[in-house]
C-alpha cells in the first residue's frame, strides 16, 4: 500500500482550510476527552486506519483507558460513558453518518446536557473529523 496523492503538498490552500477547523476544534472548548472520542467513533465507522491510529494514540496519551478504547464501538452497552459522552457519541454516529438524518430525539438529548456554544463545537468538531476520515481514506493514507 501507499499513498495516493499528498494533498496537503499538491493543493496546500485547501489542505490550510482544513488545518484552520482543526485549529479551531483544538482551541475551542471541548475537553481533550470529547475530542478524542468524536475522532475515534467517527473514524471507525468511516474506517480511516490512519485517523484510528492517530486518536486511539493521542487518546492514550491525555489519559483514556484501553477499557473505554476497545468497548467504543459498543457504547450503548457499557456503563463506561457519561450522559454527555453518551449524547456526543449518538450525535457523532448520526452526522457521520449523515444519509439517515439527525434524529430530533438524539438533537435534543444533546441539547439537553449541553449548553449551545459546547453543542456547536461538539458539531464543528463531529464534521471536521469526518473532513480528516475523507482525505485519509480517498488519500490512502498509511497508518504509522
Amino acid at each position: 500500500m501507499k499513498t495516493r496523492i499528498k494533498i496537503d503538498q499538491i493543493e496546500p490552500a485547501g489542505y490550510n482550510a482544513v488545518l484552520g477547523l482543526e485549529k479551531f476544534i483544538e482551541n475551542s472548548s471541548l475537553t481533550r476527552t470529547h475530542k478524542e472520542l468524536i475522532k475515534i467513533r467517527a473514524s471507525q465507522i468511516n474506517g480511516c486506519a490512519f485517523c484510528i491510529n492517530m486518536h486511539t494514540k493521542d487518546a492514550r496519551k491525555a489519559g483514556e483507558t484501553e477499557q473505554r478504547i476497545y468497548a467504543l464501538n459498543a457504547w450503548r452497552d457499557t456503563p463506561y460513558f457519561t450522559e454527555e459522552e453518551r449524547a456526543i457519541l449518538a450525535l457523532t454516529e448520526e452526522i457521520t453518518l449523515i444519509s439517515n438524518h439527525v434524529k430530533e430525539e438524539t438533537y435534543e438529548q444533546a441539547a439537553k446536557v449541553l449548553d449551545e456554544k459546547y453543542l456547536a463545537q461538539v458539531i464543528l468538531a463531529i464534521i471536521t473529523i469526518n473532513v480528516w476520515n475523507r482525505i485519509g481514506i480517498s488519500t490512502n493514507l498509511i497508518p504509522s
